[in-house]
């Protein structure tokens, strides 16, 4: 994957937004003001692309576990973030889906007013 296709993946989901909050360097993407993915633009111009995505806490254990390309989040809550190298030998595809799990996770934890007002929103 490249930092193009995870862009634009990221923001073809239903009410994300990009945001720098922390640094000029790191790009956020939040749906319903709470953040789902984030990640060092630097990085990705030193060749070394990572997200980090909040997971769920059995299956971010599941992964580490599996994938030498998973690791616990970077500056996040171990618990609930992985680190996923983008350079590895994991397909577009897987990396997609862990990037809809992470999305999921954040949308349904929001109140149902704000969940509303993001599925009645154009895509």
């Amino acid at each position: 994957m490249n930092l193009e296709t995870y862009y634009e993946y990221c923001l073809s989901k239903k009410g994300v937004s990009e945001h720098f909050p922390f640094d000029e360097d790191t790009l956020v993407f939040k749906v319903g003001g709470k953040m789902f993915a984030l990640s060092s633009l630097s990085n990705w111009e030193k060749n070394e692309p990572a997200v980090n995505l909040k997971c769920d806490p059995e299956r971010a254990q599941e992964l580490r576990a599996e994938y030498e390309e998973i690791k616990p989040g970077f500056h996040m809550s171990k618990v609930h973030w992985n680190t996923i190298a983008v350079n590895g030998n994991l397909p577009t595809n897987f990396i997609k889906e862990l990037i809809d799990h992470s999305y999921e996770l954040v949308f349904k934890s929001l109140t149902k007013k704000i969940q509303n007002e993001i599925i009645k929103l154009e895509n």
